[in-house]
């Protein structure tokens, strides 16, 4: 039996760009049920290609800048995904939504923040939908809320 063969182009699919990628998420809430906020987050991440590996214990602490603001609660996800990093950022802001974040001024309390705070050791950086991402998060080494659950 012989095989047709096809004429054009062919593309050659990069092996790299179906496996599967390690990510480190943060995640917080200060608004309403934060547990449950969280809870529902990891759902929502789970049930769309992201496998949670590890889960760190929750972290309470102060809001910043404005320590008035209700208080955060945190953690840090360890996941698998084969999703890339802009399909990630945009998941997660959709997520974000769905638990009702509203666009407000920045640093105002909100019911999910989902931050990708590293994607398979890589340095990454490119701008989605007028936003700039930037991979390793770069303000995450100022933050003990990441610091503490990443670590742990």
């Amino acid at each position: 039996m012989q095989k047709k063969q096809e004429i054009g182009i062919v593309k050659k699919q990069d092996i790299s760009e179906n496996q599967v990628k390690i990510i480190f998420l943060g995640l917080g809430s200060n608004i309403g049920n934060r547990k449950k906020n969280l809870e529902k987050a990891k759902y929502l991440l789970s049930s769309n290609k992201v496998d949670i590996i590890k889960v760190s214990s929750y972290y309470e602490t102060y809001s910043w800048p404005n320590k008035n603001f209700p208080k955060y609660l945190n953690i840090v996800i360890k996941g698998r995904t084969n999703l890339n990093p802009k399909k990630i950022f945009i998941l997660a802001k959709n997520i974000e939504k769905l638990i009702g974040r509203k666009k407000t001024k920045k640093n105002y309390p909100r019911t999910c923040d989902i931050d990708i705070l590293d994607y398979n050791k890589k340095s990454i950086s490119l701008n989605v939908d007028n936003n700039k991402l930037e991979i390793p998060h770069p303000r995450m080494h100022y933050r003990n809320f990441v610091l503490l659950p990443l670590f742990e």
